[in-house]
């Protein structure tokens, strides 16, 4: 089968050092604790509570909102994992949705009207993508416009871009304590991490089970000090309920379909599919799997079926998380077994409301530490890829370029974007979109050096 040239075919990469591969069998035990580190370090219940905070839903509603998106985040993750694209890759709500949601729900009147033209939109979004993936354009696309310099260079910002957010929202200003408190919480978290990684460095195969736990232990022993140092809540868990039924489509609540709302979210959906190329790449890059024209189709039909689901559930779309290419990098375990288990355990987390409240009673600030070096793992991941490109003029400015706009729009203030016009607020709302399009753009307009 043809292989997607971009990345892989110019610029073969050497192994990963893989602890457990892709298509290796991993025992049910095993997989349940592994799946089980991937879901702790995935921050999917803070967009349906911003999600909420921002429309000002009722605290019932709130609940019913986050439990929803964990069971569409775990259903998406088994049809992406096992059914489509067949890489391991877990999904969950994306923050870039939240302006276009918030904006659709206010000028349909808010309420439950407000909420069903947010859905509708969703929904009818979710099955274009499904059909853009099903006639193969989206990957033709993919094939044209980028080749190893613009795809390494995608995956660099991706990173980039979620660094910032890392520090600056999950560490310094983390709620619940004082700045120091969140500081110290982060550097423990991501020393103990360091740690475990250099001991199953040190010992090999006989240690790879201190890299395989570790971003699990670092959250352990992040949560340990957070309680010596009295800011660990657990309050929320007492009061949430063991079961709860989801909230299901035209039982719970209804579609209106908005044409305006629906061009919104169809932008906003081709925002996701740019952003999650970048997590395919990156995920390709750590198990050294080339991404081939089904993959890149039969993902996009996966990122589709994933956003109808989750339409279909009352959440919001979600879509391939880069974050656990950075932790398949530091753990090892690359299993689709794995992420299977990821999957079940969204979904039990979405039908209890004790178990929810526990994931999201982890301090942002442990949380930070450990999603800081999962940002930069991801960043090097793409200068791997580029490694064996020869850079010359142009390519400088292929990278420069978007490095700058990624690190421009992280930073932008909030002020001044929401006083520009719609359409460029969704467009430089995402970093990532627009450095990204600058990459392509760059590519194809520069003259090739000699």
């Amino acid at each position: 089968m043809e292989t997607q040239a971009n990345v892989q075919d110019q610029a073969p990469l050497k192994s990963q050092l893989l602890t457990v591969l892709p298509d290796e069998k991993v025992s049910f035990g095993k997989s349940i604790i592994l799946g089980f580190q991937h879901v702790l370090a995935m921050d999917v219940y803070v967009v349906p509570f911003l999600i909420a905070m921002l429309i000002g839903l009722q605290p019932n509603q709130s609940s019913a909102l986050i439990q929803s998106t964990f069971i569409a985040a775990g259903l998406a993750t088994i049809v992406q994992t096992y059914f489509c694209m067949k890489l391991p890759i877990a999904q969950g709500p994306s923050y870039v949705p939240l302006g276009a949601i918030v904006s659709i729900y206010a000028a349909s009147g808010g309420g439950e009207l407000g909420w069903s033209s947010v859905l509708g939109a969703s929904l009818i979004g979710a099955i274009l993508v499904i059909i853009l993936g099903y006639v193969g354009i989206f990957n033709k696309i993919v094939k044209n416009f980028i080749p190893p310099i613009v795809g390494g260079t995608i995956i660099f910002i991706v990173g980039l871009s979620l660094l910032p957010v890392a520090i600056r929202d999950n560490i310094y200003g983390a709620s619940g304590a004082s700045i120091n408190q969140n500081v110290l919480l982060a550097l423990i978290s991501a020393g103990t991490l360091l740690l475990f990684v250099i001991l199953g460095s040190m010992f090999r195969n006989k240690g790879s089970i201190f890299r395989i736990i570790s971003v699990m232990m670092a959250l352990v022993v992040g949560c340990i000090t957070a309680n010596v140092m009295g800011v660990l809540d657990f309050s929320a868990i007492s009061k949430a309920n063991w079961f709860s039924m989801p909230r299901i489509a035209f039982v719970d609540f209804g579609f209106s379909f908005n044409f305006s709302a629906i061009i919104t979210m169809v932008i906003i959906y081709l925002v996701l599919l740019a952003e999650t190329t970048g997590t395919w790449f990156a995920v390709s890059n750590v198990i050294n799997k080339p991404l081939t024209d089904e993959h890149i189709n039969k993902g996009v039909i996966g990122e589709g079926i994933g956003c109808l689901i989750a339409s279909a559930l009352g959440s919001t779309p979600v879509t391939g998380y880069s974050t656990n290419a950075g932790i398949i990098s530091i753990t090892g375990v690359a299993s689709r077994r794995v992420f299977l288990a990821v999957g079940g355990w969204f979904v039990l987390f979405g039908c209890s409301g004790k178990l929810a409240a526990l994931i999201s009673s982890i301090p942002s600030a442990v949380i930070g530490g450990v999603f800081a070096i999962v940002c930069g793992i991801i960043a090097i991941n793409g200068v791997q890829v580029m490694k064996n490109v020869t850079i010359g003029e142009k390519e400088m400015y292929i990278i420069a370029i978007p490095m700058i706009i990624t690190l421009a729009l992280v930073l932008i203030p909030g002020d001044y974007l929401h006083s520009l016009p719609s359409f460029v607020q969704y467009l430089l709302g995402s970093p990532i979109l627009a450095a990204s399009l600058a990459a392509i753009l760059l590519n194809k307009l520069l003259p090739s050096g000699k």
